[in-house]
């Protein structure tokens, strides 16, 4: 079982008087926040805002980059030649260390967003080409995979610093894969559920997909969406649930698969 684990959270994807999320609350419950880029969402003030605050509470700085896309909010899948995606990688991801630099901080890993994420979840190829493009920028981040997907296998072929992800308001596919967003019971809203089945995955050291079926795995940080409304509720409930069951929360420290 593991007795250890960080709560990360999606946050400043405000943009310009567009208020997303309760950012300050989830700063107080979470252990690491994977700051959006602009891309997709947030903007430069929010990002500097966002980060500042986190660098504060001693929460841990992650650069969070995805597609183009702000009508879409980065969840519309685009087909980007290799090189461009590794710029574009690069590019947020630059943009993420200036910011926290200049607020007296550090970016500690780099989280994929969305579509990029779920395309890089399915494609080893893809991962890899997102990974390779970060790792260029900083060659000692750690790169946040969602667990038992092709990202887990291209960050071990990279031999690179990692933190296995699982999800307590999305629910699994047999693949390990996220269940598509426009399907009944993708998302889960139910804080006391979250927080029951992340208890439940933790112990087990695996991910229990929505057909019942349990993928062994490794297990370094939990993840929930800062942009749904009971974010903070879910949050709350899942570090609970977590210390009531014995489990420490902490920032993860990242290691090779």
């Amino acid at each position: 079982m593991t007795r250890s684990v960080d709560l990360n959270a999606d946050m400043g994807e405000s943009v310009g008087p567009w208020n997303m999320g309760d950012d300050t609350a989830l700063l107080d419950v979470v252990t690491s926040a994977n700051i959006a880029c602009g891309f997709h969402a947030g903007d430069w003030n929010v990002m500097a805002a966002t980060m500042r605050a986190a660098h504060q509470r001693g929460v841990g700085i992650g650069a969070h980059p995805g597609f183009a896309d702000l009508q879409g909010f980065g969840r519309q899948r685009m087909h980007v030649p290799r090189e461009s995606l590794g710029n574009m990688v690069r590019y947020q991801m630059g943009a993420a260390i200036g910011m926290a630099r200049a607020n007296g901080a550090h970016v500690r890993h780099l989280k994929l967003h969305g579509a990029l994420a779920n395309m890089a979840a399915e494609d080893h190829d893809l991962a890899l080409a997102c990974y390779e493009a970060a790792l260029s920028v900083d060659p000692d981040i750690t790169i946040m995979v969602l667990a038992g997907t092709a990202q887990q296998a291209a960050v071990a072929d990279l031999r690179c610093n990692a933190a296995c992800e699982i999800f307590a308001d999305r629910a699994y596919n047999d693949d390990a894969t996220l269940v598509d967003r426009s399907l009944p019971g993708s998302v889960i809203h139910d804080a006391a559920e979250a927080a029951s089945r992340i208890v439940e995955m933790v112990t087990a050291g695996a991910i229990i997909a929505q057909s019942g079926r349990r993928i062994d795995t490794r297990i370094d940080t939990i993840c929930l969406h800062g942009d749904t409304p009971a974010a903070v509720d879910i949050a709350r409930q899942v570090r609970a649930g977590l210390k009531d069951s014995g489990v420490t929360l902490a920032r993860f420290q990242g290691a090779p698969i």
